[in-house]
């Protein structure tokens, strides 16, 4: 119940603020789970995209962010779980097929980390690969465009401005 109502007040916002616009979003499976693989280049990414999915998402949110017993709480009631990223994380894959199996939307950013310039694209790490292969589950491409301007890296503060998501056909392993 509690991602509903931080996804209604974050989809408001974002509509508000950002005059957020989703494309493609017919290509969002109806029923069972699903892996999202977006792009990355703000703390914005993962509230935008989850105001423009008409599913729940899930997220693999990096073990430091769970440090904080109310921050902690908070993101895993709306769907978080911690994964270490310096590593392979063994407990992180095995709740992420969980997840999937059970029919969930699982938001993943193939890169594993926000880019730098908001437009150079790094290695993807290989997990996204092998949750969709070992689970038998679509991959839906992401992309974000204009969250890295609302919230660039190492900024203080937010900046209002155009934020579209576009949703690309499901693509199988």
């Amino acid at each position: 119940m509690l991602y509903w109502i931080v996804r209604f007040i974050a989809s408001v916002v974002s509509k508000l603020l950002f005059r957020l616009e989703a494309k493609g979003v017919e290509n969002i499976p109806k029923v069972g789970g699903f892996i999202l693989a977006s792009n990355h280049t703000s703390y914005l990414d993962p509230i935008v995209l989850s105001s423009a999915c008409p599913r729940k998402l899930n997220f693999m949110a990096r073990h430091d962010l769970f440090y904080s017993p109310l921050f902690s709480w908070l993101i895993s009631k709306v769907g978080a779980f911690p994964v270490k990223r310096d590593s392979p994380d063994l407990s992180a894959l095995k709740e992420a097929m969980r997840r999937l199996k059970n029919g969930n939307g699982l938001l993943l950013f193939p890169e594993g980390t926000r880019q730098v310039n908001g437009v150079s694209l790094s290695e993807p790490q290989p997990g996204i690969g092998f949750l969709a292969a070992k689970v038998n589950v679509p991959v839906i491409p992401a992309f974000v465009k204009g969250s890295v301007k609302a919230l660039p890296k190492g900024a203080k503060c937010i900046r209002a401005g155009k934020i579209s998501v576009y949703f690309g056909k499901p693509r199988s392993f």
